[in-house]
């Protein structure tokens, strides 16, 4: 939730690049500290670790936004030459696709080599490394700020304190006074849809109802419209965090339950999470080389899909994900019903790779929907904003880590209620109905993807080709 701070921060108060720097140093002290409190551990108060760890979710608050944003900022260094919209659109889609792709190999390499690290020659060096690591890129990143394009600064010509604060206020004044309404089918769709340009301050049109809720307030209406207008689909969003969030939880619980061994070698259950990287990584080259083309057979359109069609396809995999992951456990609870798990040899208990499908299908899902989120989020606010947009894609899984919390409180209240039964979600393996809990997880995501399609119907991407 913290990007969501920092990034009024950056787009309102500083720039992008101060803001990269500031929350970078924090990160590496944050870094620093863990590493000396585990050499010093053994004289530190076991309160004192989070000091470190809120330094460090401090600085990511205030990195992940700042430089994904400066990072696709720099491509609009070649925006005043001839060149069409859709080789710009494509520039940028591609620079989501490899960020993302950067992040799992890193991802990667931190749960399989820094795991090892830490779990065989201690945790000092295991910190120590990305510490280091961390720190190198900083000065790196340092050493060529005066190559960076900032863009921001070159728009920006008002008071910075004048624009997001002042949106956000304006939304919260209006929501207070029950003013806001969506508009009707009957108000004029060319108004409600986008231009086929990146939008901006002057050339936004939005619904007649907006208009005139707003006219009444000083602050320029476009900046709070965006907002208001990515709400929607924002929402919609949360139930695909929701499954995002499952294999290191209850798929993970999935996996302990079954045959997790090759011979006297054993596979921790969590390990399987790595499948979903390497999924990501391997598909993430094919994407426009056989996945664009295969789709433009189907759609008749150069570009392939659009952005919310991308997100809308990934939300479609990661319920198919969750349906496999509920016929699974079904079938595990069919064959644990025939006696006692003691009693059971490892031959007749099923084998953890039965899971392997559904991890596959989430990260397939991950290639679709995550970059697409990215995208438009970015694209869909104007140029001053566009720290506010990526964060705006980061809060949808930090919203729907606690929405995914809500859901198995609320879950194990109504199955469980005044202690009958075990519920849902039982510790005891044999009790638990692990399945029911992923076809209501299937139901929610199916409903909120029907809306999601609808509410797609009243946008139109920025770029028509926009993959």
């Amino acid at each position: 939730m913290l990007p969501l701070v920092s990034a009024i921060l950056a787009d309102s108060y500083w720039d992008r690049y101060s803001t990269i720097m500031a929350s970078s140093l924090l990160y590496v002290m944050g870094l620093v500290g863990l590493t000396l409190w585990a050499l010093l551990y053994a004289w530190m108060p076991a309160s004192s670790l989070f000091i470190p760890l809120y330094l460090i979710s401090i600085g990511q608050g205030g990195y992940n936004p700042s430089l994904q944003a400066f990072g696709a900022d720099q491509l609009e260094i070649e925006e005043n030459l001839p060149c069409s919209k859709e080789d710009k659109t494509n520039k940028k889609s591609l620079f989501f696709q490899w960020w993302y792709f950067g992040i799992c190999g890193g991802s990667l390499l931190g749960n399989s080599i820094m795991s090892y690290i830490q779990d065989t020659l201690g945790w000092v060096l295991g910190f120590a490394i990305p510490t280091g690591a961390m720190a190198i890129s900083v000065a790196c990143f340092l050493c060529g700020a005066r190559f960076y394009v900032h863009k921001q600064l070159q728009l920006d010509n008002r008071p910075k304190d004048n624009s997001i604060v002042q949106a956000l206020k304006a939304a919260a004044k209006n929501i207070m006074n029950r003013r806001l309404r969506l508009p009707s089918r009957d108000d004029d769709v060319a108004e409600l849809e986008l231009q086929e340009k990146p939008l901006r301050d002057d050339d936004f049109s939005c619904s007649k109802a907006l208009d005139a809720d707003f006219a009444t307030v000083d602050e320029p209406p476009s900046v709070t419209k965006t907002i208001l207008r990515l709400l929607p689909i924002w929402t919609m969003l949360l139930m695909f965090a929701v499954i995002f969030q499952q294999p290191a939880t209850f798929f993970t619980a999935q996996g302990m339950m079954m045959k997790h061994s090759i011979g006297k070698f054993v596979i921790p259950p969590a390990m399987l999470q790595s499948s979903i990287t390497i999924s990501i990584i391997l598909l993430m080259p094919l994407y426009d080389k056989l996945i664009i083309p295969l789709l433009r057979v189907f759609t008749r359109d150069e570009s392939g899909i659009t952005v919310l069609q991308r997100i809308g396809i990934g939300m479609c995999l990661s319920i198919v994900g969750v349906v496999v992951a509920a016929l699974v456990e079904s079938k595990r609870l069919g064959i644990m019903k025939e006696g006692p798990v003691e009693s059971q040899s490892l031959n007749t208990q099923l084998s953890i790779f039965w899971l392997l499908p559904q991890y596959i299908l989430l990260g397939i899902s991950d290639v679709f929907a995550v970059v697409g989120m990215q995208e438009f989020f970015y694209m869909q606010v104007p140029a001053t904003m566009r720290t506010i947009g990526i964060a705006l894609y980061l809060s949808v899984f930090g919203v729907g880590s606690f929405l995914g919390a809500l859901l198995i409180s609320v879950v194990e209240l109504t199955t469980a209620a005044n202690g009958k039964n075990h519920g849902w979600l039982s510790d005891d393996i044999r009790e638990s109905r692990l399945d029911n809990y992923y076809w209501f997880l299937a139901v929610l995501s199916s409903i909120s993807f029907l809306i999601f399609v609808i509410l797609s119907r009243c946008y139109q991407d920025s770029n028509a080709s926009a993959k």
